[in-house]
């Protein structure tokens, strides 16, 4: 008998899902733990037909060294049968199984958790958080002429003499996040506070156009200590807070005796 064409064969009815087969999860997660062992049987990911009454179960693999495999249990029922039967368990990769994972680069992987001591952060020469700063001109360096000596005087006391400095964009990106973190006053304890940072005597303002809005707190009893707060931040630790508490007038004290005259106090 000659074998049918690929025209016949794309006539072919499809097979059917099998309700019952289908149904039988259970079953399938079953057979998969037995095979699994120490290699996880995870979520239910859908099935295939594979012919009629012949169903596999797809299971995800949750042991990390299997990153998009499957595990594969193809169920089978026989006519008339009310229970199907395991035909086969198989661990077989997915789509993106075999894929590497796409490329991040260093700069986006390391974070500020990463940074240890010893760990050296270099900075991109485009950062646009940064641009040039002033070291004084060409003759920066020299000891003479004079002029350069009082250019650098002035350029020290200013707070220059970098090479790159805080952009308008550094700027602005720093104060986003330095508002919406710990020291920002969109927080509970900010927002119980008796009085702003602004008002405190223990808040140090920043220099530069950041000082508008920070400073640091250098209160030791404040969980902020040590750190950059925004202005209308605050804490219980506030100076302007007093002990108004005064103790309570106690009465005379009463002395009060036992006399015993017969008998005894335990009788």
């Amino acid at each position: 008998m000659a074998a049918p064409s690929e025209h016949e064969a794309r006539r072919a009815p499809r097979p059917k899902l099998d309700a019952v087969t289908a149904a039988a999860v259970d079953i399938a997660r079953e057979a998969a733990l037995a095979a699994a062992g120490t290699h996880g049987v995870g979520e239910h990911l859908g099935t295939i037909v594979e012919g009629d009454r012949v169903v596999t179960h797809l299971f995800a693999c949750t042991h990390g060294g299997y990153r998009g495999w499957r595990w594969n249990v193809t169920l089978v029922r026989a006519l008339r049968a009310k229970v199907p039967t395991v035909d086969e368990v198989a661990l077989l990769p997915g789509e993106d199984a075999l894929l590497a994972p796409a490329w991040v680069p260093w700069s986006e992987r390391v974070s500020p958790d990463d940074v240890t001591p010893g760990m050296l952060m270099p900075t991109p020469l485009e950062d646009e958080r940064l641009e040039p700063g002033y070291t004084g001109g060409e003759h920066a360096a020299d000891r003479d002429p004079a002029e350069a000596s009082q250019t650098r005087a002035v350029v020290a006391e200013l707070g220059l003499g970098r090479e790159r400095l805080l952009s308008p964009y550094g700027r602005q990106e720093t104060a986003e996040r330095w508002l919406a973190g710990e020291g920002g006053p969109d927080n509970p304890m900010a927002k119980q506070a008796p009085g702003p940072c602004v008002t405190c005597g223990y808040f140090v303002r920043l220099q530069g156009s950041l000082g508008t809005i920070f400073g640091v707190c250098a209160n030791l009893m404040s969980p902020s200590d040590g750190t950059v707060v925004a202005v209308d931040h605050g804490c219980g630790a506030h100076s302007d807070v007093h002990d108004e508490t005064h103790a309570a007038d106690l009465t005379a004290p009463i002395w009060d005796t036992i006399s015993m005259s017969e008998g005894s106090l335990f009788d």
